[in-house]
């Protein structure tokens, strides 16, 4: 079993790779040596998924060295390319994992926001069969946490933001605040005031830096390598969400401690909807460009909606210099999957965006998925959970759609049924690599449907990480795509607040944080960041 040392901090997935008998030399191109498991043209580029190549996860009940859950972290993930190494067919590296908002499925709470850090290694089983499956070959070992602080050192929190009212610090734009009496946990203590992070996107930088895009505000922090707060990006005031006339973070989503209290109205009347942020966030292979993808489309733009908040708006800045510039803006539109479980004039649903990876040449992987569906919800069967590609590249004529009239506040680029403006071309989309073929999963004794164990994949997978399996450059095309899952915290055995929060989640459920990776063979243009 997995388990934790204090002061070593040393965290290890179960596994049993002794026993595998595998080669030192793996197979570099899976195409070449058998099936592949889709191929997809986009944008007159192919793009192969060849396999599911890995399996690996962390307990429930694991915990940092600050003695909270380690949950969620799959929220976003980024691999220091830097330390990804291959030796003898077995490949090591550092991952760093962004948990969202902490333990949340009973009310929002005052968990500070931050990011682990994991030694990862990875040992591929080129053997792994459904009738000889392979154990995890993937080993997360925990390795240290950054707490995020705002900009004068304070805590950070992952309490909802109130519904009106913010916060100011000198060279920052105006910042979402919760406020909360005692704890911020249900118990006795001074109260305060923080500003309120959901962390949903992760870049990382090479001076040590990160940044994190936030469902809440919607906005995109910069932190230090010892987590505070340095920089604040503020979208246009399209995004920002609005009631009552006046900007209003609250997503609506009570704090524990106050679990009737009531925003009016529930949803916002322009800009994020509730739980729709900033959900995707990558940058360009050379540090240049910084690309941050709305979950769902705006709340005057069809957001509030099923199925009309298929129109995401995809931000760009230019972070070359010390303050990054908005230069340019497009239209994703989401894709439909159909709901077996509800009434066919309710079943047809968007599958919201849950992170973008950036290929180069503005082409970009993007985490599409259905929601309630996988192990822990009532349903076991997912139905769209891809990693898919889009395209803004000059040739697809995609629209730059930033201007003064579009950026506005309550300015519209859709309807409220989700129907695009006269004029404008949304990026290129193309469906790629489905997690859920079971003749894949089953080589771990995966699945996606059936029984409600522990194999059974996860419901909200959120991360995606592209390495290449040359251990060098990737210039065969040959790469690995891990992605991570989130799994809400999540435990019958869960701590917060430094372990003086014990916590059982009311489902009855322990979700172990879940991780795949995929091998995929990407046109040779790509330069994946």
């Amino acid at each position: 079993m997995g388990f934790l040392r204090f002061g070593a901090a040393v965290l290890s997935l179960q596994s049993s790779l002794g026993a595998l008998a595998l080669s030192t030399d793996y197979i570099s191109s899976r195409a070449a040596s058998g099936p592949v498991v889709n191929q997809t043209e986009c944008d007159g580029r192919s793009y192969t998924y060849e396999q599911l190549a890995g399996y690996g996860f962390i307990p429930s009940d694991a915990r940092d060295r600050f003695g909270d859950t380690l949950g969620g972290f799959g929220s976003s993930i980024a691999i220091d390319r830097k330390t990804w190494k291959k030796k003898k067919g077995v490949y090591t590296a550092t991952l760093w994992g962004l948990p969202d908002r902490g333990w949340n499925t009973q009310g929002t709470l005052n968990y500070q926001s931050r990011v682990h850090k994991f030694a990862i290694t990875f040992t591929p089983n080129p053997t792994a069969t459904v009738a000889n499956p392979s154990p995890p070959n993937l080993q997360l070992q925990y390795l240290d946490t950054i707490l995020f602080t705002g900009p004068d050192g304070t805590p950070t929190t992952s309490i909802d933001p109130d519904a009106t009212g913010y916060i100011t610090y000198p060279g920052f734009p105006i910042l979402p605040v919760a406020t909360y009496p005692g704890d911020g946990f249900g118990g006795p203590g001074l109260g305060g005031k923080r500003i309120p992070i959901d962390g949903e996107g992760l870049v990382l930088n090479d001076d040590g830096t990160f940044w994190v895009s936030d469902e809440y505000a919607p906005y995109i922090y910069k932190f230090s390598k010892t987590g505070r707060m340095i920089q604040a990006i503020s979208p246009p005031g399209a995004y920002i969400p609005q009631r009552n006339g006046t900007v209003s973070f609250s997503a609506n989503s009570p704090p524990i401690f106050d679990p009737t209290r009531t925003v009016i109205p529930k949803d916002t009347v322009s800009g994020r909807n509730n739980n729709q942020g900033l959900e995707g966030l990558t940058k360009t292979s050379n540090g240049h460009k910084l690309y941050a993808l709305m979950q769902s489309a705006l709340d005057q733009e069809g957001g509030p909606n099923n199925p009309y908040r298929r129109q995401a708006r995809l931000l760009e800045y230019d972070i070359t210099g010390s303050t990054p510039q908005y230069t340019a803006e497009y239209v994703v539109t989401l894709p439909l999957w159909t709901d077996p479980t509800v009434s066919a004039s309710k079943a047809t649903k968007v599958a919201a965006q849950s992170e973008i990876h950036s290929l180069g040449d503005g082409r970009f992987l993007i985490l599409s998925r259905d929601s309630g569906n996988g192990h822990g919800q009532a349903s076991s069967l997912s139905i769209y959970r891809h990693a898919d590609i889009f395209s803004i590249a000059p040739n697809t004529g995609a629209t730059d759609i930033k201007s003064p009239a579009n950026d506005a506040v309550g300015a519209s680029i859709a309807s409220a049924t989700g129907v695009l403006n006269p004029g404008i071309t949304a990026a290129t989309y193309c469906s790629f690599l489905d997690y859920n073929v079971n003749s894949e999963l089953g080589k771990f004794k995966l699945h996606n449907g059936g029984a409600q164990d522990q194999f059974l994949l996860n419901e909200k997978w959120e991360s995606l990480a592209l390495v290449p399996v040359d251990g060098e450059d990737g210039d065969d095309g040959e790469w690995f795509l891990f992605s991570l899952s989130d799994n809400d915290f999540i435990t019958q055995n869960g701590f917060l607040e430094g372990g003086a929060f014990p916590y059982k989640d009311k489902s009855g459920f322990n979700l172990d944080n879940q991780a795949l990776v995929f091998q995929v063979k990407l046109p040779k243009k790509s330069n994946p960041s």
